[in-house]
């Protein structure tokens, strides 16, 4: 491990720099705080709500169909393009009724 060593000025500045790019991040968070959180959902909320596999989830994501946000190796999908894609999933689930499969 390396130690550095600054001078006071110098650490002063930085400190100042560092809360005002902290107040500047709190006013942001507060500013969009007031959207609701549950407007995202994950593979789990997902599968459940459109009665789908994981493998069919990975299929919809992987064919474009459905949109989606990776932060730090998880999934993320909007509630409205999950929405948007019923129609899609009920019309694949009745075709494939139709040739004795499931999806």
């Amino acid at each position: 491990m390396e130690i550095v060593n600054i001078d006071a000025q110098t650490f002063e500045r930085m400190l100042s720099k560092f809360e005002s790019f902290a107040s500047r991040m709190e006013a942001l968070c507060r500013l969009h705080g007031d959207k609701d959180s549950s407007e995202w959902l994950d593979n789990q909320d997902v599968c459940l709500l459109l009665n789908i596999s994981p493998r069919t989830l990975q299929t919809l994501r992987d064919n474009g169909t459905l949109a989606f946000s990776r932060i730090n190796h998880k999934i993320y999908y909007k509630a409205q393009d999950v929405e948007k894609i019923v129609p899609v999933v009920e019309d694949k689930r009745k075709n494939a009724g139709y040739k004795g499969k499931r999806i």
